[in-house]
């Protein structure tokens, strides 16, 4: 459904809209316990499969750790290069994010004028902020300069807008987060794990500044993280994607699944081999496998490699297979769980920002600053078994981020700001052949930095919408 389509569906009862369409407009605003099911809602389209279900991770099928494995030509064509503004992925993602702005600017005009607790009106408040700013976020590093649409917009019922500028998305975004993190508690009870926190809006303040190089903002809002408590490196590694330990505090946000409502729309569902029950469309390569240094626990626990053991429930254990794979003979295992009768398991969550890699962004700062960037770097080390680095460089940082955050949809964008930074060529990165499964590419510079505007949305613009240049 393209933006205008969302837009005008809501036009009639946008500002007093429920989550499911299913409450009239008389019966909804009414109390706190409608705020929060309005705010609930904020996070649903993000599940979907044109959310982060699966869309999103296509984007990092561009990089050089994974590919994307079956037969759809929209998503081999978002790995190749060849894609244009027709591409499935780019409207449905479009779609998608557009309708989380819609939910959340009506939380935010609608919280206010609820007779409510204010601590709750604050939270919900929050997390719509968030959630927004998290949207915008996305679109400025999919597509560059999109359409802003705020609360004025929807009271007026202004949505067929222009473009605005690459730096007035990101700084809509970064808005968004700064007054997140004013309303967000800085935890929840265990009730209300997967709720966003303080720390997660600080979090992607301290990414956001990288992303924009201003190391001083970036270390001061990494540092309000890792200097807190309450935000802190799981003990192992691999708590972050197990079941039971899956909203550990490194985990500042994560999209919360659940077997049996996902529609076989999960992370784990097009993570996990066919073998096990999933569709298995990301699968690392070769060259992610060999970046793991010798005896670093989280290849194992990243990776299905050939040899390794794989434990489902009642099924026992079993040494995995390269031709359990569709292609490559590697398959995510952090994606991966199963149920209790060996079954593929949905219930696993999608992390999209860990202590690790606030961790990384602080040490990243700080070497790109002229300062030392050793402590940061070494915590997450550390924490994976492996020596401590003395005199760290930016290479360390572009090594260790691969690693610890394999498959976690960061890869191509971090090659593209180390590009626009000076730090690397990603046409001649892109250009190298890693094997049958990631042959060399032709990345062009500018054009491939954003994906194109989806066509359908210029065209019911009339006139309104601008492509992006080169497409």
């Amino acid at each position: 459904m393209s933006l205008l389509l969302v837009m005008n569906a809501c036009k009639v009862d946008l500002l007093d809209t429920t989550p499911y369409g299913q409450v009239t407009s008389q019966q909804y605003w009414r109390n706190g316990d409608d705020v929060v099911a309005a705010t609930n809602a904020v996070y649903a389209p993000l599940l979907e499969e044109d959310g982060f279900a699966h869309t999103e991770y296509c984007f990092d099928n561009c990089s050089d750790d994974m590919h994307r494995a079956g037969d759809h030509s929209d998503e081999t064509a978002l790995e190749l290069f060849t894609f244009d503004a027709s591409n499935s992925h780019l409207l449905a993602t479009w779609a998608t994010k557009y309708e989380v702005i819609s939910r959340a600017n009506a939380v935010l005009i609608n919280a206010p004028k609820v007779d409510m607790d204010e601590t709750l009106r604050n939270r919900s408040m929050g997390e719509a902020y968030f959630l927004r700013g998290f949207v915008y976020w996305r679109l400025s590093l999919i597509y560059g300069e999109v359409p802003i649409l705020l609360e004025e917009d929807a009271i007026n019922l202004n949505f067929n807008k222009p473009k605005s500028s690459f730096e007035e998305v990101r700084a809509q975004a970064e808005a968004d987060f700064l007054k997140a993190a004013e309303l967000l508690p800085v935890s929840h009870a265990a009730a209300e794990a997967g709720r966003v926190t303080q720390g997660s809006a600080n979090g992607f303040l301290a990414k956001l500044y990288v992303y924009n190089e201003n190391w001083a903002k970036a270390i001061e809002y990494a540092d309000k993280v890792i200097g807190n408590g309450a935000y802190t490196l799981a003990a192992n590694f691999n708590e972050n994607f197990e079941l039971e330990t899956e909203n550990n505090p490194e985990v500042l946000f994560a999209l919360q699944y659940e077997t049996g409502w996902t529609a076989d729309n999960s992370p784990a569902f097009y993570h996990t081999p066919q073998a096990y029950g999933g569709w298995g469309f990301h699968e690392p390569i070769e060259d992610l496998v060999e970046e793991f240094e010798e005896g670093d626990p989280r290849r194992a626990y990243s990776i299905y490699a050939p040899g390794d053991p794989v434990t489902r429930g009642s099924q026992g254990t079993e040494p995995f297979e390269a031709d359990m794979t569709r292609v490559t003979g590697y398959a995510f295992r952090k994606y991966s769980a199963y149920t209790d009768a060996g079954d593929m398991s949905q219930s696993l969550n999608a992390p999209f920002l860990r202590v690790a890699d606030v961790y990384l962004l602080a040490a990243e700062a700080k070497i790109r600053s002229g300062q030392n960037g050793d402590v940061e770097l070494n915590m997450v080390r550390a924490r994976a078994g492996l020596d401590p680095i003395a005199g760290a460089t930016i290479e360390d940082i572009m090594h260790e981020r691969r690693v610890e955050l394999a498959g976690e949809n960061e890869r191509h964008q971090d090659l593209m700001r180390w590009d626009k930074g000076g730090i690397l060529d990603i046409s001649a990165h892109y250009s190298i052949d890693r094997g049958p499964y990631k042959p060399g590419r032709n990345f062009v510079k500018p054009k491939h930095y954003y994906f194109p505007l989806p066509q359908r949305e210029v065209d019911l613009s009339n006139g309104v919408l601008v492509q992006n240049p080169n497409y």
